[in-house]
């Protein structure tokens, strides 16, 4: 088999187009996510990138058949419909039960009008055999060869997919092994291309994650407080909603450190924040805790008025009032001064809203401490 000029080409091209559009599906699929966390939209990624996958993937399949249905040239489209199929399968390891295939077997048939061809019908048939092989093999991948058993995988059915299709179409032997020798070379480049990706998106969320997550406690740090108190601050004041926060600290905290030692202080920040967290998980999840400084936390309420906070804060205030931290044998007691305050027509910025609740911390520690604010 030889390749002319024109014909390296179009396949060149064929690789850049299969990359390009894998490579639009992952800035979509990232885009959408980001967005949907911003506004704190809970949803599954894993959910939402199968749905996106497959709503993707039908219509970049459905729209190139239909430039080719009723031509005789209505098979040179098959190796990009496999590639799909395959990063449906494996790299997105969707999971779809074998009698929903059937449905849109057909459909795709009656599509293209091949429903009456006995090929087609083997046809299909081996490609829903191809799709769940290819899921199984993701979801059970326990062997230290993942790129041999992909691509074994993938050379076999493929074979027999394209044997159906010279078939039917009366194509020659040389079509065949040029068309299958093609979607060999374009499986093993999307395994290398997709893998990279992910990687890379993988690194992106580690180092997002690192960036906006405390080291010590876990919890979230003063960058992702500051992002998202610019987001609900415009939200609430385009949509008139309700935001409210409290602010606290650990009282005679540098006290703790210089007689109990700073491996004693990062235990109890890691036991204020444990329990804090309890609390917010028991009551709503859309409450969020962030450490905004040395022993100072922020808590945002999105969508609270004042009163609607008093709860939670309170349910807060006691269980931190009455931490006791054992480390080396040693009791320590701790308290906690709160401030807390609710957004106001008269605030222009994020800042002013911020400096109000500081304002309602700093005189519950005046005051005698161990003690909540409101204004």
């Amino acid at each position: 088999m030889t390749w002319s000029v024109w014909q390296v080409s179009p396949f060149i091209t064929s690789i850049f187009f299969i990359l390009g559009v894998f490579t639009l599906y992952q800035v979509i699929y990232d885009g959408l996510k980001t967005l949907l966390h911003a506004r704190n939209i809970k949803i599954d990624d894993d959910l939402l990138n199968s749905w996106l996958g497959v709503i993707y993937m039908l219509i970049f399949i459905f729209s190139m058949q239909a430039t080719l249905v009723g031509t005789p040239i209505s098979w040179q489209f098959m190796n990009f419909q496999l590639i799909a199929l395959i990063f449906c399968a494996y790299f997105l390891n969707i999971h779809v039960r074998w009698y929903y295939l059937i449905p849109l077997m057909l459909i795709y048939m009656i599509f293209n009008g091949s429903i009456i061809y006995w090929e087609s019908w083997c046809h299909g048939l081996t490609l829903m055999i191809f799709y769940l092989t290819l899921n199984y093999f993701r979801r059970h991948q326990k062997n230290d060869y993942p790129f041999m058993y992909y691509i074994l995988v993938g050379t076999f059915f493929s074979s027999l997919l394209w044997m159906f299709m010279k078939i039917k179409l009366n194509l020659t032997w040389s079509t065949y092994l040029e068309e299958w020798s093609y979607f060999i070379i374009f499986d093993t480049l999307l395994y290398s291309y997709v893998g990279m990706i992910l990687r890379d998106s993988q690194l992106k969320l580690h180092l997002l994650e690192f960036a906006n997550h405390d080291a010590l406690t876990k919890t979230q740090n003063y960058a992702a407080y500051s992002s998202q108190i610019k987001y609900l601050f415009n939200d609430c004041a385009n949509n008139k909603l309700h935001l409210s926060m409290m602010m606290f600290d650990i009282d005679h905290f540098k006290s703790i450190n210089d007689t109990y030692g700073h491996l004693a202080g990062d235990q109890i920040l890691q036991h204020v924040v444990d329990v804090a967290q309890t609390v917010i998980d028991a009551n709503d999840p859309k409450v969020k805790l962030y450490r905004t400084g040395g022993e100072e936390f922020n808590i945002l309420f999105p969508g609270y008025d004042l009163a609607a906070t008093e709860s939670i804060v309170r349910e807060i205030f006691l269980a931190l009032n009455h931490l006791t931290v054992n480390i080396n044998d040693q009791t320590i007691r701790m308290s906690i001064s709160v401030g807390v305050s609710t957004i106001s027509s008269q605030d222009t910025n994020p800042i002013d809203f911020y400096k109000r609740v500081d304002t309602n911390l700093y005189y519950s520690k005046k005051n005698g401490r161990m003690q909540i604010t409101t204004a």
